[in-house]
């Protein structure tokens, strides 16, 4: 069954986490910790003494900021994720090619890799929203609720990149990727600051990338307010992201590997 063969690829991503899970939990914890006390707190100080809370919405700006780098950080997780493994799998290690030479399909691949890009997800958003929390940054429930979004928003990202990664024929391209996408949205997406408060020319940009809406989401469900846009709509732009991600990805791999 399809569903037998998609989890013995979950299977096989858990025993190979198995051996490396200290050092990414350890790193897990550390990045929200850095992050907000060196953004969060350090420079937050600075931008509340200033007219940072009237651009903010009357929040200060450790609140402001957290659930965003929740978000963002979900992203990295996701496209991490779906870049260098998916690369070793096709041409470094070459792993996909003993995968495909079993009963598992290209389709059962792609949809095992996204289930636990999933679940690395989950452990690192449920990390940072604790973080988050002991920062003083949200309230436990509203920590929680932003955990959905965040998820949704890496997963976004984690299919889109899996595509991407299939069609890359070396590391450079995975390098331009973040050094051209990944980073300019981590920095120009409404992460550390309202898009409000970019050029006019570049608002429409950040208002088209997935990571605005994830960040938009994560940020209104722990902050208790209404996004811009409808929720659902958000979530709909999130899923198509997902739904197109894997599909192409599962196209690519399959002219790729599968003769």
């Amino acid at each position: 069954m399809a569903a037998t063969e998609t989890l013995r690829v979950v299977e096989n991503h858990a025993r190979t986490y198995r051996r490396v899970w200290r050092g990414s939990i350890i790193s897990t914890f550390l990045n929200p910790i850095l992050y907000l006390a060196a953004m969060g707190v350090s420079l937050g100080v600075l931008v509340d003494q200033g007219s940072g809370r009237q651009a903010l919405d009357g929040f200060d700006y450790l609140t402001f900021l957290a659930p965003g780098l929740l978000a963002a950080s979900a992203m990295q997780t996701g496209a991490g994720d779906a870049a260098w493994p998916v690369m070793a799998g096709i041409k470094w290690r070459r792993t996909y090619e003993a995968v495909l030479a079993t009963p598992v399909a290209v389709r059962d691949l792609v949809t095992g890799h996204l289930l636990w890009v999933t679940i690395r997800l989950l452990m690192m958003t449920t990390i940072f929203s604790f973080v988050m929390v002991l920062f003083g940054a949200t309230g436990v429930a509203e920590a929680v609720r932003a955990i959905i979004p965040a998820i949704v928003t890496g997963l976004a990202f984690g299919a889109s990149v899996t595509a991407f990664s299939a069609t890359t024929r070396d590391h450079t391209g995975l390098t331009s990727l973040f050094r051209f996408g990944i980073m300019p949205m981590f920095l120009f997406s409404g992460t550390f600051f309202p898009v409000t408060q970019l050029p006019g020319w570049m608002q429409p940009i950040a208002y088209a990338t997935p990571l605005w809406h994830g960040v938009e989401l994560t940020r209104a469900r722990a902050l208790s307010f209404d996004p811009m846009l409808p929720t659902w709509l958000h979530f709909s732009y999130l899923g198509l992201w997902i739904v197109v991600g894997s599909l192409l990805a599962a196209r690519q791999l399959r002219k790729r590997m599968v003769i």
